[in-house]
């Protein structure tokens, strides 16, 4: 049997947003970290989002303020796929979501990795299977999508292509989990992967509220944050029902509930294409209640941002996550 490489070095593939919370986070825990972009501007954006990621959770003392140099000179930056991915054990790519772009991406690694590197992909909801169509080397590639930023949530989804070997799907589940993330495995290939197909699926639901004039959008926010998303935070579906039904549990719960629940599914959206006029909608309902937030908790995206960002960090710490 071939043993496989120990993960010691990584490459990310792309710096935008999601790249670069990848970079943070692998960098934070120790890694040295190749991060490609295809423009040395675009790569000068990634550093200054690293350099300030990691210096927002210093101050938070995550990371002691003294080791944020070292920290920051684990990454090298480049806009060269070849020299990203030599001698990396493991690829985090996290380019455009098209799959044009990342096949093309792939052909490269295909070309310039070590034939045992793990392909991971960031995809937020195209499948593995057609990303890895072309490449030599399908049974390195695998789906998994972070959640934004990624070096702070600790979900990772992870999808397997109809060629992705099970060797390549446990290398990473123990890898992510070996880092602090909570991986879970699809055991079968899913657009959208498991949280973005049920966050749209509520979405598409509040979408209907307010098109059918029950609620503003800022109501919609309202209620999922001082309700059911509170404890979304702390536990799934499932087991909130669970402690909802009492001594009876979950399968009480629906027995109880279910003619009622059914009679709700009746009346509610069922659409699959967004509603006419609906982003101008949303973009206006959005910007008035950003107006009306408390002016502690954020006014602009940037604010907002940090303030969800000392949410996380308070609440992941909690939950023992930090």
């Amino acid at each position: 049997m071939v043993e496989t490489p120990k993960i010691k070095r990584i490459a990310v593939l792309g710096g935008g947003l999601i790249g670069s919370g990848w970079a943070v986070f692998f960098l934070w825990k120790g890694y040295p970290v190749h991060i490609y972009d295809i423009s040395e501007e675009a790569l000068m954006a990634t550093q200054e989002r690293t350099r300030r990621d990691l210096q927002y959770l210093s101050g938070k003392g995550v990371i002691p303020t003294h080791s944020v140099g070292a920290v920051l000179d684990r990454a090298e930056y480049t806009t060269s796929v070849e020299r990203a991915v030599k001698d990396a054990q493991f690829i985090q790519e996290a380019a455009p979501e098209k799959y044009e772009v990342k096949q093309a991406l792939l052909a490269q690694v295909d070309k310039h990795a070590e034939g045992e590197a793990i392909f991971a992909s960031s995809t937020s909801g195209l499948l593995i299977t057609e990303i890895a169509r072309f490449s030599e080397y399908p049974g390195r590639c695998l789906g998994a999508h972070p959640y934004n930023p990624p070096h702070l949530i600790p979900l990772v989804e992870i999808s397997k292509g109809d060629r992705t070997n099970e060797e390549t799907v446990k290398r990473t589940y123990d890898f992510y989990k070996s880092l602090g993330k909570e991986p879970v495995v699809l055991q079968k290939e899913a657009p959208g992967y498991i949280a973005n197909r049920l966050s749209v699926a509520l979405y598409r639901e509040a979408v209907d509220l307010v098109l059918r004039g029950v609620c503003t959008v800022e109501d919609i926010d309202r209620a999922v944050c001082f309700g059911p998303g509170l404890r979304f935070s702390l536990m799934g579906p499932n087991l909130i029902y669970h402690l909802g039904g009492g001594a009876q549990g979950i399968q009480g719960l629906i027995k109880h509930i279910g003619p009622s629940v059914e009679r709700w599914w009746e009346d509610m959206a069922i659409w699959n294409k967004w509603p006419d006029g609906w982003p101008e909608i949303a973009r206006d309902g959005v910007n008035n209640e950003m107006e009306n937030r408390p002016p502690e908790q954020g006014n602009t995206v940037e604010q907002i941002s940090k303030w969800r960002d000392d949410g996380l960090v308070e609440l992941l710490k909690m939950i023992k996550k930090l």
